[in-house]
């Protein structure tokens, strides 16, 4: 289906680079991807993704907006304090872009819903901020086959990765951090978040899903990327596949 005027409009910087131009933007609004967690690093990923054209986003959030979130979390502001996280995304993304199909789940992910919730998932990109959490989604994308985003940030420091673990030369997950963490969970209200490390994790987790979408540049599953917002540094690091992994094993 041809673009629209309107549609030329709105992505004409995005068309306009070869790597994506009308076939890419095409990929994208025929895309569906799920949002696991609105918060620090959902909140720039939806705008970017919503913004970009993504034909469908899913997101999936059961919190509510928390004063001490607005430092952070951009969708939201001081008057929706108290309201769900994920219908006030979904109303942002309908300002935003009328393009974008939204759905909402104001649930919590577990190992029972996980592969429900990302059912006709082109991509995964998951935000959310604990580790019972990020392994059921990994669990669940592994499995069904859709390649997933995941980023993280922690007081001034970030990691990104793209998974796709069934593939013989990539690792998954648990590849990358097995079935216990390494250190016990520390909240952001423990140890603190600077606001725009959360925005850069995110922003890049759009660009990601953007690049799983479409293919451009090379393709970044099998690394990781860690930013150092003290230093100013950022490095990617191979991640090897875990011959023992009991998930990709299965």
């Amino acid at each position: 289906m041809a673009l629209s005027d309107a549609q030329l409009d709105r992505y004409v910087r995005q068309i306009v680079l070869r790597e994506l131009g009308g076939a890419g933007q095409h990929k994208l609004l025929e895309s569906s991807v799920v949002v696991i967690g609105a918060g620090g690093i959902g909140s720039p990923a939806i705008q970017y993704l919503a913004a970009a054209g993504v034909g469908k986003l899913t997101i999936v959030d059961d919190d509510r907006v928390d004063l001490s979130n607005l430092q952070r979390q951009t969708l939201y502001g001081t008057g929706e304090v108290g309201h769900l996280k994920a219908d006030l995304a979904k109303r942002k993304v309908e300002v935003l872009n009328p393009d974008v199909a939204v759905d909402i789940s104001a649930v919590r992910v577990d190992a029972a819903n996980a592969r429900c919730l990302m059912e006709g998932a082109a991509v995964v990109l998951d935000g959310s901020d604990n580790f019972e959490t990020r392994l059921a989604v990994a669990d669940a994308a592994h499995a069904a086959h859709v390649p997933l985003v995941s980023a993280s940030v922690a007081q001034f420091e970030g990691q990104l990765a793209v998974y796709r673990g069934w593939e013989p030369d990539k690792p998954c997950y648990r590849c990358f951090v097995g079935s216990d963490p390494d250190r016990p969970e520390v909240s952001c209200a423990e140890q603190g978040v600077l606001g725009p490390a959360a925005g850069v994790m995110g922003s890049l987790a759009a660009m990601e899903v953007i690049r799983a979408l479409t293919g451009f540049g090379e393709d970044s599953a099998g690394k990781l990327l860690l930013m150092d917002g003290l230093g100013l540094r950022f490095r990617t690091v191979k991640l090897p596949k875990d011959p023992e992994c009991p998930a990709c094993k299965a």
